[in-house]
């Protein structure tokens, strides 16, 4: 046997954080982009070429032992085309359509048995879901984007007017949201990893905690026994993210992600084994990893584009004062509000690791203003690191 050579479709964070796990796995790592620029093509081969184009991609596989994806905007005619001229491709199509198309899901999930909200395929007329209702585009949305609050009739008309069938649900009024990761492989070997907590604003993820705090031992095994089923009623090959509305204790599943997930980050530094690794053994049918917590508590914020553009500055100031942060940036062109990195610690004390990550975030975005102490000497960072030991001892 000869290391394998893995295609991803998509050059974004995602396929970035892929690579560190495929070179020290030995694997060649190739991502395909029309961006030179993209964040994974800077540490990474690359392709140049349009995802839409079935040729273009098709080339691309030809010299690929495996295609994956770090994003849900790939057409099915693309991927079906791949699987078609034989290539080897993960998650299959008729898998992925579960993360491209939020109907397709809800329908897929009621088959299954398992909590859904009420819903509706709305086509114009009445709606048997009462005001004010979320509609959600079918395709093309994800990550927030796609989902809105619609609050009357004359609303709804004008939603399905602009944009045709819609995708309608009730209202929940849930108590908090979380998400589960699973990894399965061709082998049907599967796996999950503790559930996780996300905070959402404007509907943005903006931190999330591993395990959830306060769930019970019930509620926690039931979602991932759920996540563990829709993975076998889908016929997952890869890593997938669950995400989940809790009411009391019961549980609804809102949407999935057939790819690593903004909440599985905390992998890297909080299991034995990264979403990111996970995924490229079970896509490689290789055996899969442990999914055990290397800490009690994961923490992890993500930065978001702000006032501040320089990233680099702000290493002076927050190394010193919390020496076990751990810092991913991605490398993307700045934008106000856009997700450029994320930061994570780990430990015992839970109220201080969200403390530290909430801090590090906003003096990453600038919303704490650069001070003077940041220009610290070599003995005030010395200074620093010893109190930091002596709070762990």
């Amino acid at each position: 046997m000869s290391f394998p050579r893995v295609g991803v479709i998509g050059a974004g964070q995602l396929a970035r954080m892929m690579a560190v796990p495929a070179n020290n796995l030995g694997i060649e790592f190739t991502v395909f982009t029309s961006n030179p620029n993209d964040c994974a093509a800077q540490v990474a081969d690359f392709v140049l070429g349009d995802f839409r184009d079935l040729s273009a991609v098709l080339s691309f596989a030809e010299d690929c032992d495996v295609i994956t994806f770090e994003h849900e905007l790939v057409p099915q005619s693309v991927i079906k085309g791949l699987e078609q001229a034989g290539i080897k491709v993960y998650p299959r199509s008729e898998s992925f359509i579960y993360s491209q198309n939020k109907l397709e899901m809800r329908k897929k999930i009621k088959n299954l048995g398992l909590p859904n909200p009420d819903f509706q395929e709305y086509s114009g007329g009445d709606t048997n879901i009462k005001f004010p209702l979320i509609a959600k585009l079918p395709m093309g949305g994800y990550d927030g984007r796609g989902v809105f609050l619609i609050n009357s009739m004359s609303e709804l008309d004008q939603l399905y007017k602009n944009n045709g069938t819609l995708l309608l649900e009730e209202k929940l009024s849930f108590d908090f949201e979380i998400s589960v990761m699973v990894a399965r492989s061709p082998h049907n070997q599967a796996a999950t990893w503790p559930a996780t907590l996300t905070v959402q604003n404007d509907g943005i993820c903006t931190m999330t905690i591993t395990p959830v705090p306060n769930i019970s031992t019930e509620l926690a095994q039931a979602v991932q026994s759920a996540a563990l089923k829709i993975a076998e009623g889908i016929n997952l090959i890869g890593v997938m993210a669950v995400e989940i509305f809790i009411v009391g204790e019961n549980f609804y599943i809102n949407e999935l992600a057939l790819r690593p997930h903004n909440s599985g980050h905390w992998t890297i530094e909080g299991s034995e084994t990264s979403q990111f690794e996970q995924h490229l053994r079970a896509i490689l049918d290789l055996p899969l990893g442990s999914t055990s917590l290397t800490y009690k508590y994961a923490v992890v914020g993500n930065i978001l584009g702000g006032k501040k553009e320089d990233m680099y500055r702000p290493y002076l100031h927050l190394m010193a004062r919390r020496p076990d942060l751990h810092f991913h940036h991605y490398r993307k062109e700045f934008r106000p509000g856009r997700k450029i990195g994320h930061i994570t610690l780990c430990g015992e004390n839970l109220l201080e690791l969200k403390e530290e990550v909430a801090h590090a975030i906003d003096y990453m975005s600038g919303a704490i203003e650069d001070r003077k102490s940041t220009r610290l000497n070599s003995s005030h960072r010395c200074i620093s690191y010893a109190v930091f030991c002596l709070k762990k001892k």
